[in-house]
Order: structure tokens, then C-alpha cells, then sequence
């Protein structure tokens, strides 16, 4: 597929206050492990090739296994994950699919055993913030293959 435009050139504003929001969310103190399964689960939903080379490629480079990667998207019939990921992943496809779909009553309950107020909001931002990344990248047919991840500091 050929990229249709270069929206980071585009729009340099509004890619800014979304990488303000990247920023945040990136430092905001939950686990990275956390957060790139949650941007490469809500990137599998979505169908963002670009965003699923980016995130795979980062949870690599930070040592997440390839065997909890490979099955992501089977989540809930594997041993691999914890309470609190498996939590935030069903948070996150539900966050991410809320057309027609209301957040259950329980799964919010759930999710509060697992995390604090101030975790649950930081954990919806990062879900906010992938979709919009997704929300760019898919229409505009960025080209995956290419991200290369940035050394671990």
C-alpha cells in the first residue's frame, strides 16, 4: 500500500499536542511492559500494521518475550499474562471498541482491584492516545517496516 500523505509534516501542531500526550502517558509511572502491550493489543484490534511494527519491535527491545507477543491477540486462553495486564487488556479492547459496546459495570470493577484512580485514568489516556496514533496512521496508510526501536536508556 502506498501512503496517501505525510501527516506529521502536515500538521505539526496537532502531532505535537498528541506526542504532548504520548509524553504524558510514557512517564506517567506505569510499567512499560504495561504499556506496549496495551498500544500493540488496542493496534491488533484496530488493524494498524504501522503501529503493530512499531510497538512489537519496542516490546522486543525492552525484553518482552515473543511467545507473550505471538499470542497477544489469544490472551485470555493463555497462562502468560498476570491479573493486572489481563485487566488492563480488557480494559483496553474495551476502551478502544466502544461503539455499540458500553464498558460493563464488572470489567470497571475488576479493573479497580488492579489498579489505583489515578492508574486507571493514566491507563485510559495511553488507550486515548494509541487510538489516536492508529486513528492517523491507518487512513493515511503509513508504511510499515521501517521503525527501528530507539536504544533503552
Amino acid at each position: 500500500m502506498e501512503q496517501r500523505l505525510e501527516y506529521l509534516k502536515l500538521a505539526p501542531q496537532g502531532i505535537a499536542a498528541l506526542r504532548h500526550l504520548q509524553d504524558y502517558v510514557n512517564g506517567c509511572g506505569l510499567e512499560h511492559s504495561l504499556l506496549e502491550l496495551v498500544k500493540t493489543r488496542a493496534s491488533q484490534v484496530n488493524g494498524c500494521a504501522y503501529c503493530l511494527d512499531m510497538h512489537t519491535k519496542d516490546a522486543r527491545a525492552a525484553g518482552e518475550s515473543e511467545q507473550r507477543l505471538y499470542l497477544l491477540s489469544a490472551w485470555r486462553e493463555t497462562p502468560f499474562f498476570s491479573p493486572r495486564e489481563r485487566a488492563a487488556l480488557a480494559w483496553t479492547e474495551a476502551v478502544t471498541s466502544l461503539s455499540g459496546h458500553p464498558v460493563d459495570d464488572s470489567l470497571y470493577a475488576e479493573l479497580r482491584g488492579h489498579f489505583s484512580e489515578k492508574e486507571l485514568v493514566d491507563l485510559t489516556l495511553a488507550i486515548v492516545a494509541i487510538n489516536g496514533w492508529n486513528r492517523l496512521a491507518i487512513p493515511f496508510r503509513a508504511p510499515a517496516g521501517s521503525y527501528r526501536p530507539h536504544p533503552a536508556t
